[in-house]
């Protein structure tokens, strides 16, 4: 029986894909634009900052708002109601980046009192799944869950196990290069945040050593002056919700740093420019591509998995 799936995230919209349910997509978020095609459904959030200008001034403008105990992300609770979805997948993992479970509680309440249940409550049968995780095994266990919400178990265990086969194949082949170039993830841009998370569980498979976090631990801020003390090897910028483009256009705020040209990475040209809106921080099946872009960047002798040039870019006017 198909389900009527309201997703509010881009890394659940592309699970229910390739649990092969993308046609049970009723509604989905401003920010869902994986697979091709899904910006055709209706949608039903919007962030309430703008989200123009540099990476200190989306910062700022974010901590304004926490500082105001503001909601960063508007639902549509009258759409919401009127789509009457039969599960709803949203996050509870940072509510910086996403629309929140706090956010999706509040439209189903709206829903509640504009009477779609009948007696207060937002319709018969609505499930929320809330994705929750901050490692990869938590992303196979949000997977699961998804899953077994649309009733997909086999789907979701034929997923987790390709999911798993690919990137083990990734870590196998990574032990040729040899060698592990100490890598610095950049997740921001102005003030600098080291990517954590599932991200240094895939720098290991991608075959280096991740710096500054720790796998399943939050990103955390990072001073510059310990970023030059640490002098990583190789450097890979992928700001959350910052295309491959917006990173490149972004870069003079890196490399105006004092100290930025003396760096290791810098001196041997292991510096790059990567989709972190596409991929990296959005934790779903294209989390092994991400790994992928990882081992091509830092062992191109071993990997070619074709993503160069379009998914990320060595950043010219850096070393040799």
């Amino acid at each position: 029986m198909d389900r009527r799936i309201a997703s509010l995230l881009p890394s659940a919209t592309e699970i229910v894909a390739a649990l092969g349910a993308v046609h049970e997509l009723v509604a989905r978020s401003h920010e869902c634009d994986f697979p091709h095609g899904i910006e055709t459904l209706p949608v039903l959030t919007e962030a309430r900052l703008d989200s123009t200008g540099s990476s200190a001034e989306i910062h700022a403008r974010m901590e304004d708002a926490l500082a105001d105990a503001l909601s960063i992300y508007r639902v549509d609770a009258g759409r919401l109601a009127g789509l009457a979805p039969d599960v709803i997948v949203t996050q509870a993992q940072c509510e910086v980046c996403a629309v929140s479970e706090d956010d999706v509680a509040a439209a189903l309440a709206q829903w509640g009192r504009h009477g779609a249940g009948g007696d207060g409550q937002p319709g018969p049968g609505v499930e929320l799944v809330s994705l929750t995780a901050t490692d990869l095994s938590g992303i196979y266990d949000d997977i699961a869950r998804v899953a077994q919400a649309l009733g997909r178990q086999a789907q979701g265990t034929v997923l987790v196990a390709e999911m798993k086969n690919r990137l083990d194949a990734i870590g196998c082949r990574a032990v040729e290069a040899g060698w592990k170039p100490r890598l610095m993830l950049i997740e921001w841009m102005e003030p600098l945040m080291a990517g954590g998370n599932w991200m240094p569980e895939l720098i290991t498979l991608a075959g280096g050593e991740g710096l500054f976090a720790e796998a399943g631990a939050p990103s955390r801020w990072v001073d510059w002056a310990d970023i030059k003390a640490a002098d990583p090897e190789a450097i890979l910028i992928a700001p959350c919700g910052f295309t491959l483009g917006r990173v490149l256009d972004e870069m003079p705020a890196l490399t105006g740093l004092p100290g930025w040209d003396d760096l290791k990475a810098v001196k041997a040209g292991r510096v790059a420019a990567a989709d972190g809106n596409g991929f990296f921080n959005r934790p779903g099946p294209r989390l092994v591509e991400s790994a992928e872009i990882i081992a091509e960047f830092l062992h191109p002798d071993v990997f070619d998995f074709g993503h160069q040039g379009t998914h990320w870019r060595r950043v010219e006017g850096v070393g040799h």
